[in-house]
């Protein structure tokens, strides 16, 4: 009989353990539920695990195959890579109610009960013990490891408000208060960055795992728990904060290792689907694939990076925050100006750099290259990788010296003329600056066509900025903007402004 079949409000008019014997319900443990659930989903090429993008060929076989083998798992890698996520969703694996005891903590399976309380209630009611059911979302718990936690939190310990309440002696296996691994079972529980866990409070999980059962301040209990475990870790010489302990590593069955997405059109999907969306926003906010490659690409750099420490990695909430700052940055100028749409510009990318400075680790910490530099040098790292993807590799151009589509632009600012564009100037104001630039508009006809009147200014715009990476130009950050003006005229004018982070990285080349 597949409990799945029936349906749910037969289910719930069974309300005794007569009624449910005969329905027919057969028990059966957690990891053989997930595992037959599973391969009903695998024979019909359904998805067992909805919204995790870039690991079909990796890491969701991996789950697969732990999962048909019934392994308790541990899920190993770098910050934001989607752990906790992927054993949230093993959920949706289970069925959707289970049976139990009324009333007991241990989640009892009626037919195979392990508390003290779950059997003696059989024992005096029989088939009129009273069940209930339990949905699937319930049968799932999580934990954080900190070094606070202890063993009674994690499994239980005796409770002296208990025995005095109900006048039990400590003998009694009733003044025991179980802790969060006994409560979960028959369900899925998580402990989330293991080794945080201090190394005695690990080995407390070494019966657990092996033998399926708990035993508390040595009382002659022994409890089967059923229950799936899941562990998430970052590799261990990312930090000296803790590691798993050998034998316990020993015990977790499979190790799963999980990684960044591996190409820029698997971080979009990644970036939208977990993005906050709000609807006034998105009405009026206008923004382009290309803005969201440059998106992507500053994380792709940043993994890269020397200023930034690879071992802690760089989570997929880098480019989550930066887009959604990025929309913010266009809907904020929009409300200033009184506009209808706003329309993505590079200039906006100013506004994803608090996206970026709390989401890295320098590699040393409080040098003079601050985040927040290290930030702007990101952004100018991706706009540089992608503009040759759009535009002449400008390095080619001056070895080959061919014929140069930038020079109209960079002679006219050796004329002496330079641009600012600040970052809530309005759309009027924006189009005909960029439009005064001559050969600006004809470089971006020639090489990005079919393109959109609007993503037009967003090219113009970028092609000034990819010229100031490659030092064909000069760019300079100021408080309410940026100036784009002559390379070797800005090396003999002072900065415009007294910002810190004017003088390091502002001036490229």
């Amino acid at each position: 009989m597949n409990i799945n079949d029936i349906p749910k409000e037969k289910l719930k008019s069974i309300k005794t353990l007569g009624e449910l014997k005969r329905l027919g319900y057969q028990s059966k443990s957690i990891k053989k539920e997930l595992r037959d659930n599973l391969v009903a989903k695998l024979r019909n090429h359904d998805t067992a695990f909805e919204g995790i993008w870039g690991y079909d060929e990796t890491v969701i076989p991996d789950m697969e195959r732990a999962i048909l083998s019934m392994h308790n798992i541990n899920l190993l890698g770098l910050r934001g890579q989607a752990k906790t996520k992927i054993a949230r969703l093993m959920v949706n694996l289970l069925d959707e109610y289970v049976p139990v005891i009324h009333g007991s903590e241990l989640n009892d399976d009626p037919l195979n009960p392990i508390s003290t309380f779950g059997k003696e209630m059989i024992t005096d009611q029989g088939d009129q013990t009273p069940i209930s059911w339990m949905h699937r979302s319930a049968r799932y718990s999580e934990k954080l490891a900190t070094p606070d936690v202890s063993v009674a939190d994690l499994i239980g310990d005796v409770d002296p408000i208990k025995a005095a309440s109900l006048k039990l002696n400590y003998a009694d296996e009733r003044v025991i208060h179980y802790g969060l691994i006994p409560r979960s079972n028959r369900g899925i529980f998580v402990i989330n960055e293991l080794p945080d866990l201090q190394a005695r409070i690990q080995v407390a999980l070494f019966n657990i795992l092996q033998e399926g059962d708990i035993q508390i301040r040595g009382f002659k209990v022994r409890l089967p728990l059923d229950i799936q475990f899941v562990f998430t870790a970052n590799p261990e010489d990312y930090t000296n904060r803790g590691s798993i302990v050998t034998p316990l590593k020993d015990r977790i069955d499979s190790q799963i290792i999980t990684h960044y997405p591996k190409s820029i059109e698997i971080g979009k999907k990644i970036t939208e689907q977990e993005a906050s969306k709000k609807a006034d926003q998105e009405a009026v906010v206008i923004i382009n694939d290309y803005a969201r490659d440059l998106i992507e690409e500053i994380a792709i750099q940043a993994r890269s990076s020397e200023f930034i420490d690879e071992k802690s990695g760089v989570s997929a909430r880098l480019t989550i925050s930066a887009f959604e700052n990025l929309k913010s940055a266009a809907e904020r100028r929009l409300i200033i100006n009184h506009e209808k749409k706003a329309f993505i510009r590079v200039s906006d990318f100013s506004g994803v750099i608090p996206a970026i400075t709390g989401k890295v680790e320098l590699v040393y910490e409080g040098e003079q290259e601050g985040p927040g530099i290290v930030a702007k040098d990101l952004l100018g790292k991706a706009i540089r990788s992608q503009f040759i993807t759009h535009f002449p590799d400008p390095d080619s151009i001056r070895k080959q010296k061919t014929n140069n589509p930038y020079k109209k632009i960079i002679d006219w600012f050796s004329e002496g003329n330079e641009v600012d564009i600040l970052n809530d100037l309005p759309e009027t104001q924006y189009k005909q600056l960029l439009l005064e630039i001559p050969g600006l508009g004809t470089l971006v006809d020639t090489y990005v066509k079919n393109i959109p009147a609007l993503e037009k200014l967003y090219f113009m715009e970028f092609a000034l900025h990819g010229l100031a990476e490659y030092s064909m130009i000069s760019k300079k950050y100021f408080t309410t903007g940026l100036t784009f003006k002559d390379l070797l005229s800005s090396m003999f004018t002072a900065p415009k402004s007294d910002d810190p982070d004017e003088g390091f990285l502002s001036d490229i080349g």
